[in-house]
C-alpha cells in the first residue's frame, strides 16, 4: 500500500472482476501512488494504464473509480495521467 506513510485504505474494485483484473487495477493505482511518492517512469505508468483500460473500459467507470481512489488516498490518477500526457521527461513526479 503506502510507502512512507502510515495510512491504510482500500483500493476501489469491482467484485465482479476476476483476480487478475483486480490485480491489474491495483497495479495501476500503486503506480499512481509511486508517481506521488518517489516518481515513476512515464513508460511504466503508461503501460499500467493501458492494462487498466482493458479492465475498466468505460470512461464513466474510470471516473467513478478515480474519485473513490482520490477520496481514499488523496492521490489523483487523472492528474498523474495528465502530467504523463504532457511530460517532456521520461520520469515524472507529482508535486504535492
Amino acid at each position: 500500500m503506502k510507502e512512507g506513510r502510515n495510512v491504510e485504505y482500500s483500493y476501489p474494485i469491482n467484485l465482479d472482476w476476476s483476480k487478475d483484473e483486480m490485480a491489474t487495477v491495483i497495479n495501476f493505482y500503486q503506480a499512481v501512488e509511486k508517481a506521488y511518492e518517489v516518481g515513476i517512469d512515464a513508460s511504466e505508468i503508461k503501460a499500467k494504464y493501458s492494462d487498466f483500460k482493458q479492465v475498466v473500459r468505460s470512461i464513466g467507470e474510470e471516473k467513478s473509480l478515480g474519485k473513490e481512489f482520490e477520496k481514499a488516498s488523496g492521490y489523483s490518477a487523472y492528474r498523474v495521467m495528465q502530467l504523463v500526457k504532457n511530460a517532456t521527461t521520461s520520469k515524472i513526479k507529482m508535486q504535492p
